[in-house]
């Protein structure tokens, strides 16, 4: 199950990648954010590549592609493949469950988010994911929330459902450069850290992403951390297909 789960941590990192010789271009800001407003990346529909490489706890690393088509607000659906063309992993995520049919291993998951959190000690939602994915705050600013500016960030601290997070959000870029989230009864923990952007569109999107996230399994707790090269980004006015089924 550990292989399978880093499969599904992947999407904390699914930026809209293509493997298309495009050159990537550095988002260059208009003007600081003087006052607290992150951008929310705009899109409909949404196909991608990214390379992935995933190193678990034990030693192994294992290297990949990843493919992602999204509806925002609705679906994630995705595929990993180790190469040669092989599927090892394809996974939707919708706001009520999360589902992976695993072709290698033959360990499939079939859960509600409530499921989810229950075995693993990890609080997600398909809002969630999503905001990991373009590197906006973890949940929509509140007035009960810790906001501070300090030099060129922003940090911000919300206690949400028994998980704690702390953001930076960058003043040029207005993007989350840095997150750390804890559970409040320590079943699992997740740092990301975005450290540059590019522009697609006029809009900034994350360009290379680590990941490292703690979290239960039935043998104990389990450490991963995903590296993610983002290439390029594609975005359709027009409606994509989600195939999926078990």
């Amino acid at each position: 199950m550990n292989k399978l789960f880093a499969g599904l941590t992947i999407l904390f990192a699914i930026g809209f990648l293509s493997s298309c010789a495009k050159k990537n271009v550095a988002y260059q800001s208009s003007g600081k954010m003087e006052d607290f407003s992150p951008i929310y990346n705009d899109y409909d529909f949404l196909s991608a590549k990214a390379k992935i490489v995933i190193e678990e706890e034990s030693g192994k690393i294992t290297r990949g592609s990843l493919n992602l088509r999204a509806k925002k607000d609705s679906v994630l659906w995705f595929t990993v493949s180790p190469g040669l063309g092989m599927e090892a992993v394809r996974g939707l995520i919708t706001q009520e469950k999360i589902q992976i049919k695993d072709r290698i291993g033959k360990e499939d998951v079939n859960l509600t988010f409530k499921e989810f959190e229950t075995i693993y000690g990890l609080k997600l939602s398909l809002e969630l994911f999503q905001n990991l994915l373009w590197a906006n705050p973890p949940t929509p600013f509140d007035y009960k929330d810790r906001l501070i500016r300090v030099g060129k960030s922003f940090e911000l601290t919300q206690v949400r459902d028994q998980v704690r997070y702390f953001s930076k959000v960058d003043v040029n870029s207005r993007k989350v450069s840095e997150l750390v989230s804890n559970s409040l009864d320590d079943r699992g923990s997740l740092l990301a850290s975005f450290p540059n952007f590019q522009d697609v569109e006029s809009q900034p999107f994350p360009l290379e992403v680590l990941y490292k996230l703690a979290y239960q399994l039935p043998e104990g707790s389990q450490n991963t951390i995903i590296n993610l090269e983002w290439n390029s980004i594609e975005p359709h006015s027009n409606p994509l297909s989600f195939p999926f089924r078990f």
